[in-house]
């Protein structure tokens, strides 16, 4: 099958897409571009992740798809379509209509995004019956069907308790079952298992698969985390400085790595047999002044002259992995050698 006969039928099959989104926060300090440009999609029934480190535009990339950001923001996009529909330039009223029935969120703190005067209860029944019309008994047995779903033990007495009541671990166990209690055709997981113990972590990652596989649902798993990302997704999309700098299949990213930030992220993973961790000198560029090359390039071993004066094109690599360094190119290639990053 060719590469355009495969393309036809992916998009087909596209239940986000995002073209050249852009976000902007204004500061005293000056206007943070956050956002710089970026495409992406996500297939029906298809889990990617996004990655990289904090600061990088993961989560105002999300936020600004669901226009839920701060008053001081502006977000552009050539397009955003949502199961076919554009949601770029939607009302507010009409996006409060898909989130939170055709789009789920798990927020990165359940202690800040569970309202802590209403009960468990109240919490997940009041999506039911806005986006689904049930009535308050309806809501409540279903409330309950989906605290037993997420594994939350003694469920009943549950609802009846106030976020403080509850452990990290079950407070998320509640933000998924909030999430996903219409059957949402996409779920948003931002940093879902922050600040958990490393064995609640796994019990999280086993839920969402579960979940996603029962219902079919889509998810972008946002993490800093490559190995959190692996355990989920299929695909992942690697940000740094408000930009895409690689994508790639899990595979491509691991054994094919083709951006030098993306083999920085693989080197500080703990690899559980005392090999030394290796951390990525320098900081992150100043956004509301970005540089006018590669975002990277102030912290990359093998950046030339070029790459701090101009930014990378994109280069394919083959139909599902591509990546914006200058590495790739022909003549760089053929001048110092194919740079092996694994």
């Amino acid at each position: 099958m060719s590469n355009m006969t495969e393309n036809k039928l992916n998009q087909t099959d596209r239940l986000l897409e995002v073209k050249n989104l852009r976000t902007t926060f204004r500061t005293i300090s000056g206007e943070v571009k956050a956002v710089r440009g970026t495409s992406f999609y996500v297939n029906e029934g298809e889990s990617i992740g996004i990655v990289g480190e904090s600061g990088c535009g993961k989560s105002v990339s999300m936020l600004s798809v669901l226009h839920l950001l701060d008053d001081n923001a502006k977000m552009e996009a050539d397009e955003i379509m949502f199961h076919g529909k554009d949601i770029s330039k939607i009302s507010t009223r009409e996006m409060r209509k898909l989130n939170g029935h055709e789009i789920g969120m798990i927020f990165q703190d359940p202690m800040t995004s569970l309202n802590p005067v209403f009960t468990i209860e109240q919490q997940i029944r009041d999506p039911l019956m806005r986006h689904l019309g049930y009535t308050k008994e309806q809501a409540r047995e279903r409330a309950l069907e989906m605290l037993q779903v997420v594994g939350i033990p003694s469920p009943e007495s549950r609802l009846k308790q106030y976020p403080h009541e509850l452990s990290g671990g079950l407070r998320q166990r509640v933000m998924i079952a909030i999430a996903m209690c219409c059957n949402p055709r996409l779920l948003i997981a931002d940093e879902p298992t922050t600040a958990l113990d490393v064995t609640v972590q796994a019990q999280i990652l086993d839920l969402m698969r579960k979940m996603k596989d029962d219902s079919k649902t889509a998810v972008i798993m946002i993490s800093h985390d490559l190995g959190v990302i692996s355990s989920l997704c299929s695909r992942v999309i690697v940000m740094y400085g408000g930009l895409i700098v690689e994508e790639g299949l899990i595979d491509d990213l691991f054994y094919r790595t083709a951006h030098p930030y993306t083999a920085g992220l693989l080197a500080s993973i703990p690899k559980g047999d005392g090999e030394k961790l290796v951390p990525i000198n320098g900081t992150p560029p100043d956004l509301v002044n970005p540089p006018k090359g590669c975002p990277f390039a102030a912290r990359c071993r093998y950046a030339m002259k070029l790459c701090e004066e101009c930014m990378p094109p994109r280069y394919d690599l083959d139909s599902h992995h591509y990546c914006h360094c200058w590495l790739h190119h022909p003549s760089v290639e053929a001048k110092k050698g194919k740079v092996k990053l694994v």
